[in-house]
């Protein structure tokens, strides 16, 4: 799945900085909070005579939003003076939730939902040592921070994300799985 436009060679003022300014504007439709950046599925990006090369990995192969990100991050650079853009999909190394850096996770505690625990190094944001589970035994509560939470489905609004809901504050939170 590869998308494609071309036109002119892009102008004087388009570089690589440019591009990953306006790669910082496009935000991710389900999470609308964070970046396709602070996501991390924008793997590199390349600006050449020929135009720019952007390499995306999406969260996972069957994500419903991948299509919409390609437009909008075309949109984006095709905005910011790109006069061709090219968005190559790359799916190894798969995404994972560990990509998310710790000022994009304090964004998604802030939106109300849990931020994902670290998925590959079997450490949560604790540094405390545990088994990788999809479901965390211990999750705080993104509104009030309280550790008394239930998981109330193994699926929130996507996939990638469960409901739970907190016993203090009984509001319901969405927690980002791990990848």
């Amino acid at each position: 799945m590869v998308g494609v436009a071309h036109a002119a060679l892009p102008g004087p003022q388009f570089n690589e900085a440019a591009a990953w300014e306006a790669l910082s504007r496009v935000l991710d439709p389900e999470v609308p909070v964070l970046s396709v950046l602070e996501l991390g599925i924008v793997r590199s990006v390349t600006v050449n005579a020929r135009g720019v090369h952007v390499v995306v990995t999406p969260t996972y192969s069957g994500c419903p939003a991948t299509e919409v990100i390609q437009d909008d991050i075309r949109t984006a650079l095709f905005n910011a003076g790109a006069s061709s853009v090219h968005i190559e999909l790359q799916f190894a190394p798969a995404w994972t939730t560990d990509w998310i850096g710790p000022a994009a996770a304090e964004k998604l505690r802030h939106y109300g939902i849990a931020p994902p625990q670290a998925a590959r190094t079997g450490q949560t944001q604790e540094n405390a040592a545990q088994p990788l589970r999809f479901h965390p035994r211990t999750l705080r509560c993104p509104r009030c921070e309280s550790a008394n939470t239930e998981l109330l489905s193994a699926f929130g609004s996507t996939a990638c994300k469960a409901l739970y809901r907190c016993v203090a504050c009984r509001e319901p939170f969405e927690y980002f799985k791990p990848i």
